[in-house]
């Protein structure tokens, strides 16, 4: 749609008076009206930009997602990894043997991209299969190659194989992605290891902490969810080529009962498809449990973020701590002066939905009958891109957070004030008794003064004077030379500092040391994996890392 035809078009609607628009007929006024909108809709170049616009669009590719995750799962991939996957078939094939020759292996790799998408749709409408539309495609610019393609093979040789490539390329898109939020919020935690700050038990005030100690609650859970990614990632195995229950039988008549050709068959393509290991046993897929160890590491990871942004939001809302806002950020529409933690929110929302996803690999896993049934497909079309959409999203996002956090210290400082207090009050008596004081008769005049100074904040609307009435109280004449030792912040964080430094020193040997560039002097948190271009990292964007 061209802003200068939009233009156009409305000039034109200002400017024509037509007959039906002004006769006082409603009908003739809906008419032109829908004749002017098509035409505005429909653009110079034709219905094929405004169809994008009449039919829904997930917003995880059309408005987050990355390029690369889209990518993954997009059509060109999925089925440029099926064509790719009959060439190593074919290869295979004839290194055991079979009459396959150079010159059909040759012209299958002359053809690998160059799909013609609107064909194989066709041949989908006609034949009501997916893969067989694929290999008619296949073979209409391979023909001499048109007999051996897709020889022995059942539909999931491509399909789940294909899955399974593309849950393994998710992976490692993400685990350079968490590994950088990781690297942002451990620097995060380092930079505020001692700033005290007001800890929340049933989000009422606890003992204190430290900004950075509650930071490493945050990166703990981020910790275990690298190691589950990697975990299911690692784990992931081939299909590999096992026939239409898993028995390779349609491959063991192919090599004329040579049981260790067919072996060598599944090995090879495997080896080409860039996996160590097939699984063993599968029925005409492979275990559907798979989903669940890749999507439940996926969920895992939701639960954490979702944790992490509403710490956020809810610090946000005390104004101790904000997600980056931009310059011409609008807050609301109706309040100027709002600064809405839109971004944790965002995570929080996306993040439910990756949870959500959960559900779906555990039902189709337990209602798979015997070797298979079809009735996973549609349910995996959606649920396994949209889990690694999902992953993907908030990880940028809370990447762009912890990358942006704002800390506000004299607005910590001052929830301390109004606090602390009450939680010295147990230092207080123990001070008094060190000076010969009794500890029943000292309990009893803080816990009347307590009370009386939370009478005044919760029913005066005013700060809390404890400290102020303890400083009147003559009983308290030998300690008042304590109480400004008494009462710094410092002395009620106990370890956190030291927690801190232990915790972001594991993170350190555990996620940065295993996703750092190669590069000398550099040592920067990986941007990517992509075993074509290379791999890049943060401080690198636009070269090769080692």
């Amino acid at each position: 749609m061209h802003l200068d035809h939009v233009m156009m078009v409305q000039r034109k609607m200002k400017k024509r008076k037509h007959d039906e628009c002004l006769s006082s007929s409603l009908a003739p006024k809906q008419a032109h009206y829908a004749r002017c909108m098509a035409r505005y809709i429909q653009g110079p170049g034709g219905n094929h930009a405004a169809d994008e616009f009449l039919k829904y669009r997930s917003p995880l590719v059309s408005r987050y997602a990355s390029k690369e995750m889209a990518y993954n799962f997009s059509d060109r991939k999925k089925f440029t990894t099926w064509r790719k996957l009959w060439i190593y078939l074919a290869k295979a094939e004839k290194a055991l043997g079979l009459p396959i020759t150079d010159a059909q292996i040759l012209e299958m790799e002359s053809h690998e991209k160059d799909i013609d998408f609107a064909m194989a749709a066709e041949e989908e409408r006609k034949l009501r299969h997916d893969v067989m539309a694929h290999v008619h495609t296949f073979a209409h610019c391979c023909p001499t190659a048109a007999p051996i393609i897709h020889l022995g093979a059942t539909s999931c040789y491509v399909g789940d194989n294909t899955d399974l490539i593309m849950l393994r390329d998710g992976f490692d898109i993400l685990l350079p992605k968490l590994a950088r939020v990781i690297d942002r919020l451990a620097n995060f935690a380092e930079k505020y290891a001692d700033l005290p700050t007001l800890g929340f038990t049933h989000y009422q005030p606890a003992q204190l902490t430290t900004v950075g100690k509650r930071a490493c609650l945050w990166l703990q859970d981020l910790t275990m969810d690298m190691r589950n990614l990697q975990r299911a990632r690692d784990d992931l195995r081939f299909r590999g080529v096992k026939g239409t229950t898993g028995t390779q039988a349609s491959f063991l008549q192919l090599f004329q009962g040579e049981h260790d050709k067919v072996e060598e068959l599944d090995r090879m393509v495997t080896d080409m498809a860039g996996f160590k290991k097939s699984y063993l046993v599968t029925g005409q897929t492979y275990s559907r449990k798979v989903d669940i160890d890749c999507l439940s590491s996926l969920a895992s990871l939701g639960a954490t973020v979702h944790k992490i942004c509403t710490d956020i939001r809810l610090l946000a809302n005390m104004k101790e701590i904000e997600e980056p806002f931009e310059k011409e950020q609008i807050g609301s529409s109706a309040m100027p002066y709002k600064r809405n933690p839109m971004r944790a929110e965002r995570c929080c929302s996306l993040a439910r939905h990756l949870v959500a996803l959960m559900a779906d690999p555990l039902q189709t896993a337990s209602v798979q009958w015997l070797e298979r049934t079809l009735d996973d497909s549609a349910n995996r079309r959606i649920s396994l891109p949209e889990s690694f959409l999902t992953a993907d999203i908030i990880l940028s996002t809370l990447q762009n957070i912890t990358e942006g956090l704002v800390v506000y210290p004299k607005v910590i400082e001052r929830h301390i004030r109004h606090e602390l207090p009450f939680m010295a009050t147990e230092n207080i008596i123990m001070a008094m008794v060190k000076a010969g004081g009794n500890r029943q008769d000292c309990h009893e005049k803080i816990r009347v003064l307590s009370q009386e100074a939370a009478a005044v904040v919760k029913q005066e609307g005013g700060d809390n004077d404890l400290l102020a009435r303890v400083q009147r109280d003559p009983y308290f004449a030998p300690i008042l030379g304590q109480l400004d030792a008494i009462l710094d912040p410092k002395t009620f964080i106990g370890r956190a500092p030291q927690q801190l430094t232990e915790d972001t020193n594991e993170v350190s040997s555990a996620v940065r040391a295993d996703l750092l560039c190669g590069a000398p002097d550099c040592k920067g948190p990986l941007q990517g994996i992509d075993k074509a271009a290379g791999t890049h990292c943060l401080n690198h964007l636009d070269v090769n890392c080692p």
